[in-house]
């Protein structure tokens, strides 16, 4: 499997922005999807959104619908996630996850075979 790296996680105050960035070496990268999930400390990892291999097609968690946005740019072979809003529950580790690219999107995290180890995102009141 190739590796996955996070990067961009840190900590910001409620209301504040940040993007997440998803960088891969994997040499067909436009034939994966890619999604984000955050955990946590003592919850489940859990579905925040995710991208079609081409980039037309995307998938929210009703949770960061309107406030988060996901794209990625091929030539960089990175995905990145947009945060606006942030909100104290949107606190814990994100991680990135890939899968090969199929007609319909999905949120759960069984299907994606190739996970990055985090990044922690801290949001302060």
């Amino acid at each position: 499997q190739e590796p996955l790296v996070e990067s961009g996680g840190g900590l910001v105050q409620a209301g504040d922005s940040l993007r997440l960035s998803c960088a891969a070496s994997l040499r067909t990268f436009s034939r994966y999807a890619v999604a984000w999930f955050r955990q946590a400390p003592g919850k489940e990892r859990a579905f925040v959104a995710t991208i079609d291999g081409s980039g037309s097609s995307t998938l929210y968690a009703d949770s960061v619908k309107g406030r988060f946005s996901i794209s990625r740019d091929n030539a960089k072979n990175t995905v990145y996630l947009n945060m606006n809003s942030l909100r104290q529950e949107d606190a814990g580790v994100y991680y990135c996850a890939s899968t090969l690219s199929t007609p319909r999107l999905s949120g759960d995290r069984r299907v994606y075979r190739n996970w990055g180890q985090g990044t922690q995102v801290t949001v302060s009141s």
